[in-house]
């Protein structure tokens, strides 16, 4: 796999093609200890220096003689957090950027890793993450250092770990091991798995004649166990190839699909300049209309969004100005109103298509883009990723991203570069044009590349979430993040030690990792003065960290996707140590923290300690293994739903750990309102029907007091509104019916009913209400027609676990309302431990793992049983 396809992840793309129209410091003597006292025998760092450092001697040299980093210097290096799995392309959203008559963006691939998938191992008995979430156990201390045999039963932040508690030792998915006796818990081999030989010889090929977007006859599947695609279903997981280098033999599919051209507007709906209609030509016309169509948004008035946006409306402008010559210089005398307009009464419009009318347009959309859904690989059949060529668009980014508002610019073939076999047929584009470039790497996964001129980032078309590639990929991470419980013992106890070194660059190394494993803080990379202000644990700056004696860190930095990660953590006290000796003066705001480390030589420095580790494993790690312990406070005997907002109260602590966060939806309030009213539309059926009982047997409320208790919050007020709610829906179903009727009877030909028929069932819905209006006041009310004591006592039995079961969703809703579960879900949670949980706790996997993530970890599912731990 090239270095491009491993550093970039897959593109993200558009919305549906026939609707793109509109398209380091002295040391304080006085504050200092021994050991932060500078000696003059020091041994030589032997990892971790700064790549551009001018001296190879400075880590050697004392600390109270290390030179001062100017603010400027320290900024020119500034270090961004390094991507992670749940990244994407660049945070874009198309379906905000483009007229409204678009689509959502189609899902984003990512590369397929090029490590073959590590080993299944059997868990060390201390390899345990110090995780900050509660029932995180402690670890008990293995230096015989005593400075440090206390540390790893510290607790990290405020909340006490609770009691200790090692995986389990029967893999039921691996085959054991027995380890060597004189071996150490560090040492013992990780249980390992035999995979299947793969076959002799080369795969099948695909035939010349076969084309990926040849319609297969879809066969019927009613009446059958299995569907005839799961049962084509490649099991890669059963057979996987050992070869790393070669990805594959044959390879077909039909490019990229692309936008169609630009379709202008309307003659009476012009942009205005000053307050006179301008005429645009189309290339202008269709960024004005990016622009138009979200004025009403946030993003148009972003000052940042605007003068990006500006500068580049007015660069295209300049090259196709308006037909009357008018110049545009503000954009403040743009008025694009008129253009907003069309925008929303289109999407009105398509809002009030028939059924038959959007169906319609569908088929069209799934039939245009067929040719393009899947690619032959060695004659197999696999789904492709995002296969749609970006449109053009305005660029969003995330959060304060310095390039928010610039244009993306209309892609063409002669942009695009195609991965594909030798043998197999050169895609024709679907627009006029001829590709940049054919290659026939079969090292490489991607289908597609490009660079896109925002950001100049490389663009990867991929296969999808679901294939064999990307499978293989995502195994071998949660692979390597297992295998990492055998060696993270040890790293921390040399961490824990190199806390106290006297080489400067060691002891930086050693209190970042420490932040990188605890926090699960991103490592950092470094980035452009054009990019988002976003940090990592290796860029932090003086400004990030502030110290609260005795023990207490506060880290207060925009992270990943400028997401604020505010903290307040108590730490070990060398570690507090060290970070003020790391602040000391000469230090200001705008330095480096960690000014002796770059991310390159901490991961060179986790390399030598286990093949393939990086600081983003401990991320994967920490986040399995954080889930695998809180799901141990399922309840057994409790219900799914008690059982579902257990799962999902682990998720969230995994989501926290990993600062996954989200802003709270500006109508939760409302909808968790609604949903209240819901809880207590169901007392209120519960009231009616004890009012009921009631009336069958009065002698009940001394058998079953619980019975007596009135519903707390229907009140008076409550009642009467639900019941003109209910009174409305009614009327409304009662006319929806009539109007059914007439028209089935206009059908046979018969005369359709008077407008008194409609009338008189209105009337009769009327008194009925009235009727219950009567009974709010009464203790028992006579029941329904053939509803006896055991059947009243049976439906409020019902009712009662109804409003237990939305009790506790809704009280997991406002727990995880901003908390984004997907990431860690998706990137960083081993799925077998979700698969493993499902079967031990009796719960359907289907609630927990949407389709798509059913179809992207098949693998999971055959390879953990109930008993399977991570």
């Amino acid at each position: 796999m090239s270095s491009d396809e491993v550093a970039v992840e897959a593109p993200g793309f558009a919305s549906t093609t026939e609707e793109l129209a509109a398209g380091v410091p002295v040391v304080n003597e006085e504050e200092s200890s021994d050991d932060d006292a500078p000696l003059a025998r020091r041994r030589p760092a032997a990892n971790g220096k700064r790549v551009n450092a001018e001296s190879s001697d400075e880590d050697d040299k004392p600390l109270a003689k290390k030179p001062r980093v100017s603010a400027a210097n320290a900024r020119k290096r500034r270090i961004v957090e390094s991507d992670d799995e749940d990244d994407d392309d660049d945070g874009s959203s198309f379906e905000d950027q483009k007229p409204p008559s678009r689509a959502k963006p189609a899902s984003k691939g990512k590369p397929a890793s090029n490590g073959k998938p590590a080993s299944k191992g059997a868990a060390a008995s201390n390899g345990k993450p110090a995780s900050r979430g509660r029932a995180v156990p402690k670890r008990k201390a293995e230096s015989s250092d005593s400075d440090l045999s206390s540390e790893d039963e510290k607790p990290l932040a405020k909340a006490k770990p609770k009691a200790n508690g090692k995986p389990a030792s029967n893999r039921a998915a691996a085959k054991k091991v027995k380890p060597e006796p004189e071996s150490s818990d560090d040492e013992k081999p990780l249980a390992r798995t035999k995979a299947k030989p793969a076959p002799k010889g080369k795969a099948a090929s695909a035939k010349k004649d076969v084309k990926p977007n040849v319609k297969d006859e879809k066969k019927p599947a009613a009446k059958r166990g299995k569907t005839e695609e799961e049962e084509d279903m490649f099991k890669w997981w059963e057979n996987q190839n050992e070869d790393n280098s070669v990805k594959w033999t044959t390879f077909q599919h039909n490019g990229v699909l692309f936008p169609p051209p630009y379709v202008p507007l309307p003659k009476n709906v012009k942009m205005k300049y000053d307050g006179k209609p301008v005429t645009l030509p189309p290339e202008s016309e269709e960024v004005a209309g990016f622009f138009g169509a979200m004025i009403e948004t946030d993003h148009a008035k972003d000052p940042v969004f605007r003068a990006n946006f500006f500068r580049d409306f007015k660069e295209m402008c300049e090259e196709y100005p308006p037909a009357e010559g008018v110049k545009i210089t503000s954009l403040e005398k743009c008025d694009f109103s008129d253009i907003y307009q069309y925008f929303e009464s289109e999407r009105e419009k398509k809002k009030a298509l028939s059924k038959e009318e959007k169906k319609a347009i569908k088929e069209a959309k799934d039939k245009l883009e067929e040719p393009y859904m899947y690619a032959l690989i060695d004659g197999r059949k696999e789904k492709t990723g995002n296969f749609r060529a970006e449109p053009p668009s305005l660029f969003r980014g995330r959060g304060e991203h310095p390039r928010k508002g610039t244009l993306k610019h209309r892609l063409r073939p002669e942009d695009i570069v195609i991965n594909i076999g030798k043998d197999a047929p050169i895609p024709v584009p679907n627009i006029p044009g001829k590709w940049k470039g054919i290659q026939h790497d079969n090292t490489v996964t991607w289908l597609a590349h490009w660079k896109e001129n925002v950001n100049g980032q490389s663009k990867y078309v991929f296969l999808s979430a679901a294939s064999s590639w990307k499978g293989q990929s995502d195994r071998a991470k949660f692979e390597k993040a297992r295998e990492l419980i055998k060696h993270v013992d040890k790293i921390r106890r040399i961490y824990n030690t190199d806390m106290k070194s006297k080489v400067m660059a060691d002891r930086q190394r050693a209190t970042a990792l420490y932040f990188i494993d605890r926090l699960a803080l991103r490592a950092g990379n470094e980035k452009g003065e054009d990019e988002a202000d976003t940090v990592g644990c290796c860029s932090l700056r003086y400004e990030h960290v502030t110290l609260e004696p005795p023990n207490k860190v506060i880290f207060d930095f925009l992270g990943k996707d400028s997401m604020r990660f505010h903290q307040e953590v108590e730490v070990e006290p060398q570690v507090f140590k060290n970070i003020k000796l790391f602040k000391a003066e000469p230090k200001k705001t705008g330095d480096d923290i960690f000014d002796r480390l770059t991310t390159t030589g901490l991961n060179k420095w986790l390399q030598d300690q286990m093949k393939g580790l990086t600081a983003k494993v401990f991320r994967t790690y920490n986040a399995s293994w954080t889930f695998q312990e809180q799901l141990k406070n399922t309840p057994k005997n409790g219900t799914v739903a008690e059982k579902i907002a257990a799962y999902n109260t682990a998720n969230r602590d995994v989501a926290v750990l990993c600062n996954h966060q989200k802003s709270v939806s500006k109508n939760f309030a409302e909808s968790f309102a609604k949903a209240n009213d819901k809880i207590r539309a169901l007392k209120y059926q519960r009231m009616k029907l004890r009012k009921q009982l009631f009336n069958v047997n009065p002698k009940i409320k001394k058998k079953r007091p619980e019975l007596a208790e009135d519903e707390s919050d229907v009140d008076d007020e409550f009642i009467e509104r639900h019941e003109e709610e209910l009174k409305e829906k009614a009327m409304e179903n009662a006319r929806k019916k009539f109007e059914k009727e007439n028209v089935k009877l206009e059908e046979d030909g018969k005369k359709p009913q008077g407008a008194k028929v409609l009338n008189e069932r209105l009337a009769e819905i009327k008194d009925e209400f009235k009727q219950l209006a009567k009974e709010r006041k009464k203790a028992s009310i006579e029941p329904k027609k053939n509803m006896t004591e055991e059947r009243l006592l049976n439906a409020i039995s019902k009712l009662d676990d109804r409003i237990a079961t939305a009790k506790v969703q809704l009280g997991d809703r406002d727990k995880l309302k901003d908390v984004a579960l997907g990431t860690s879900k998706i990137n960083y949670i081993d799925p077998r431990l979700t698969v493993a949980w499902a079967k031990k706790y009796d719960v359907p996997l289907e609630k927990l793992f949407s389709k798509t993530l059913r179809e992207k970890f098949p693998w999971a599912e055959a390879e953990a049983d109930a008993d399977w731990v991570f």
